[in-house]
């Protein structure tokens, strides 16, 4: 699955410099004093419909692939949100379906380590469930708890 996103805000590209060092941009300062410490906000965007005929993937599926791939992974917390996105598939056909979106927070000193932990939590469900991606996007963000 790849997905078209169309999000308020300014969404960034992520990238790998030849260092293998994930590169995040630096976000935008505003007049006055920055509160919080610098962390990354990583959103992954999962589809529901199998591209291979299949049936689509179940509430109760995506929290057991949740239970078994994400939270092991970021025991700290997460955010999910129910969605509904568009896409171009590989045949150039203009795919819509149920959607979840999955906001992960982490210190921005840690982004070499979760860097790993994301993208094999990508390949996990594109294998489990026939899909063409799992769509990323990063921001720098600072966060105060």
């Amino acid at each position: 699955m790849a997905l078209a996103v169309l999000a308020v805000g300014t969404p960034v590209a992520y990238a790998t410099l030849g260092n293998g060092a994930p590169s995040v941009p630096q976000a935008s300062t505003s007049v006055g004093a920055t509160r919080g410490k610098a962390y990354i906000e990583t959103r992954l965007f999962f589809g529901t419909e199998r591209p291979d005929g299949g049936p689509d993937v179940t509430d109760r599926q995506f929290l057991v692939f949740i239970d078994e791939e994400v939270t092991p992974r970021f025991p700290n917390g997460l955010t999910i949100q129910d969605g509904r996105g568009q896409w171009r598939d590989s045949h150039g056909v203009i795919e819509r379906e149920r959607s979840y979106e999955l906001t992960l927070l982490y210190p921005a000193s840690e982004a070499r380590v979760r860097d790993v932990q994301i993208e094999r939590i990508r390949n996990a469900y594109e294998k489990a469930y026939a899909q063409e991606s799992v769509a990323r996007i990063e921001e720098r963000a600072n966060a105060d708890f």
